[in-house]
């Protein structure tokens, strides 16, 4: 199979080098009752949209002031120049896909790959790739 198509998804990326769009399908465990526990700090990318498709339960994105609670089926797009962040609401776990940039895709690889990171540092590296942490 090519680098441009794959026959699952699941905890993988789809990411054909000569494409600037990266699939990803993701899941986050059940959340107990409470504040919620964000997949990502409250960001804004300037120049890359994102989206998000629920394939099962409930995935809560709040893109500027307004939140959207996306059911399985459902979607919702990012707009770049947004602040937006993204958490499950449910204590049962959510399944979906997050389209977004290769630079994007490398943003969230060097964060995973970098560790423990001061407040500084993190705001630095999402400099580095086009976004800026938002509080």
């Amino acid at each position: 199979m090519t680098d441009f198509a794959r026959s699952r998804l699941s905890d993988r990326k789809l990411a054909p080098a000569a494409s600037n769009l990266v699939l990803a399908e993701w899941s986050a465990p059940g959340q107990p009752p409470g504040p919620p526990q964000y997949q990502a700090p409250l960001h804004i990318h300037h120049h890359d949209d994102e989206a998000w498709y629920v394939l099962e339960g409930r995935l809560a994105v709040q893109i500027g002031d307004d939140r959207y609670e996306v059911p399985a089926g459902g979607a919702v797009i990012g707009p770049h120049g947004v602040a937006h962040t993204f958490w499950n609401p449910d204590p049962a776990p959510v399944r979906y896909v997050i389209v977004m940039s290769a630079q994007t895709s490398a943003l969230l690889d060097a964060l995973h790959s970098a560790g423990g990171l001061t407040p500084e540092q993190s705001r630095q590296l999402f400099a580095d790739y086009g976004c800026e942490l938002i509080g």
